[in-house]
């Protein structure tokens, strides 16, 4: 797939970045909004990965790094561009990412009913961890 382009978002992507969410992601999240997806790009500019054929938004990863642990959140590819390479492709961007800031491991959010996801990540090398458990608390109603 040598036409297939990896770039980081930039503000004026983000409506589009909303829209393919709701066709390519599975779930939703309390930050699945544009001000939290400002907030994002903003904080981080290059966290947001995108892939592009020809222009058309087929993929997204957010490769969130704290300075000691390496996220990723948001991998998404479109449904009639899946099995193609580019959700590989995404995670490779991240992962490059990742090792030039220093980090060591990169962890995955994946919801426990999303099947199509396990079957990605295991093919990227991602194994689960089942003795972990996310607990959360919403800081705001």
């Amino acid at each position: 797939m040598t036409d297939l382009r990896i770039r980081a978002a930039t503000p004026y992507d983000l409506d589009a970045v909303l829209a393919f969410w709701k066709v390519a992601a599975e779930g939703t999240s309390i930050s699945d909004d544009r001000s939290g997806v400002e907030r994002l790009v903003a904080r981080d500019p290059e966290a947001l990965l995108l892939a592009e054929l020809g222009g058309e938004l087929v993929g997204t990863v957010i490769a969130g790094f704290d300075g000691w642990r390496c996220h990723l959140y948001r991998l998404a590819v479109h449904p009639d561009r899946r099995r193609r390479g580019i959700g590989g492709a995404l995670l490779t961007a991240a992962e490059e990412r990742f090792v030039r800031l220093g980090g060591r491991r990169g962890d995955a959010m994946v919801l426990t009913r999303n099947e199509t996801g396990h079957h990605a990540w295991r093919a990227a090398g991602y194994t689960p961890e089942e003795h972990w458990r996310r607990w959360v608390k919403p800081l705001t109603d």
